[in-house]
C-alpha cells in the first residue's frame, strides 16, 4: 500500500515540478492546434451517434466473452451451454429494449 502512495504521489510531484509554464494567448485557447477558430465554437452534436457508438462497443465487447466459451466449450458440459443461453438472452433482451425505445433508428 505504501509503494502504491509513494508510486502515485511520486508521479504527481514530479510532474508538478518538471511540467512547463509557459503561458500565452495561444495556450489560453480554446483549441490548441494552431489555427484559428472560424464562426463558432460551440457545435451541436447529435447524441444519436454516441448512442450507436455506445451500443457498438457495448455488444462488441460482450461477443469477446463468446470465443472463451467457445473454445472450452467440451469442458463445460450442460451447465455451461445454459449458462451461455442465459448470456446471449441478456444480451437479445437489452438489444429488444434499444430497438423498442428508438435508439436504432436513424433520424
Amino acid at each position: 500500500m505504501a509503494v502504491g502512495i509513494v508510486f502515485g504521489a511520486g508521479g504527481i510531484l514530479t510532474s508538478f515540478l518538471i511540467h512547463p509554464r509557459s503561458k500565452n494567448r495561444f495556450k489560453l485557447e480554446t483549441y490548441e492546434c494552431g489555427l484559428p477558430t472560424q464562426g463558432a465554437s460551440w457545435v451541436q452534436f447529435k447524441t444519436q451517434y454516441f448512442t450507436y457508438a455506445l451500443m457498438f462497443v457495448i455488444f462488441d465487447v460482450e461477443v469477446i466473452y463468446l470465443y472463451p466459451w467457445a473454445v472450452s466449450f467440451e469442458n463445460l458440459g450442460f451447465a455451461g451451454l445454459i449458462k451461455m443461453f442465459i448470456f446471449i438472452f441478456i444480451l437479445v433482451l437489452g438489444l429488444w429494449y434499444a430497438w423498442k425505445e428508438g435508439a436504432l433508428e436513424w433520424r
